[in-house]
């Protein structure tokens, strides 16, 4: 059975949520609705709905023309089995060291690299973003330097795929923490499945101020994969959380947004080591002093 979308844009959140909120009484109803910042600086919000049956084209027009929101973009979605697909399209990723698989690839895995067990449905940090892909580089960069940081944080952690790397190369104590209580149940399952249980601590926690992230500090190497608001307003604890001398590995960020993560880190205390930018995501590494 197809579905179908119907997508806009508009500035301002406020804006935004009332539109969201109105378009739960159109008929027939969306399954489903979704209002996300554009993470691009022009402080424009999408606002999405799915349906089961096609949307109402007038109803979306009067909606749009209320709240100063662009057209609806309608598009019918064929009927998809997404597992299957996302197997088929997810082939295994290398990082220097790093390879990272679905169940699907176990057989793909060479003898010689440090395997990461991702499961295909859970695609939200499998290595092909290229902010994972550039956190998992930037990892691989410091062991090749010999750092043995200590304590490692994986902040928004996802799939705690850089959580499991860190304490695939290192000894010391891993946590990993997620604002989602459903990031949280996913990282679990994958630290299982890779045995990792006793080594890396899956912990539901907003910023740094849980009692467990609190008592954890300070890490040798904090990795932030999020956002630049959440990156820039998190500076002045995350540095603070850090060890003399520990390294912060930032992503989330937008090529044309590195320059303000930066300027803000520098500004809390820690210098830039290295930049890597893969397609239009950077990552920063950075140290403390």
């Amino acid at each position: 059975m197809a579905t179908y979308t119907a997508l806009t844009t508009l500035p301002g959140r406020d804006a935004a949520e009332a539109l969201g909120a109105a378009m739960e009484r159109l008929a027939p109803e969306p399954t489903g609705i979704g209002v996300f910042e554009i993470e691009d600086g022009s402080g424009l919000w999408e606002v999405g709905g799915y349906f089961e049956a096609p949307p109402d084209a007038a109803g979306l027009a009067l909606l749009a023309a209320a709240y100063g929101a662009k057209p609806f973009a309608v598009s019918e979605l064929p009927q998809i089995d997404w597992v299957a697909k996302v197997r088929r399209d997810l082939s295994p990723v290398e990082a220097g060291r790093f390879f990272v698989y679905g169940a699907h690839d176990a057989d793909k895995v060479p003898p010689d690299r440090v395997a990461l067990r991702i499961e295909a449905a859970m695609a939200f940090g499998t290595g092909h973003h290229g902010t994972t892909l550039g956190c998992l580089t930037a990892l691989d960069r410091l062991v090749a330097a010999g750092v043995a940081p200590g304590a490692v944080l994986d902040l928004g952690c996802g799939t705690a795929v850089l959580a499991m790397a860190a304490a695939k190369v290192w000894p010391g104590p891993v946590l990993a923490s997620d604002i989602d209580p459903v990031a949280v149940e996913v990282a679990r399952a994958n630290v299982a499945a890779n045995g990792l249980g006793d080594r890396v601590q899956c912990i539901e926690a907003a910023g740094l101020d849980h009692p467990d992230l609190a008592a954890g500090a300070p890490y040798g190497l904090i990795f932030a994969n999020i956002l630049k608001g959440p990156l820039v307003a998190l500076a002045p604890d995350l540095t603070r959380a850090l060890a003399p001398g520990g390294n912060a590995i930032l992503s989330g960020i937008l090529n044309a947004q590195a320059g303000d993560v930066e300027a803000a880190y520098r500004a809390s205390g820690a210098a830039l080591v290295h930049q890597d930018t893969i397609g239009d995501w950077t990552t920063l590494t950075l140290r403390r002093g």
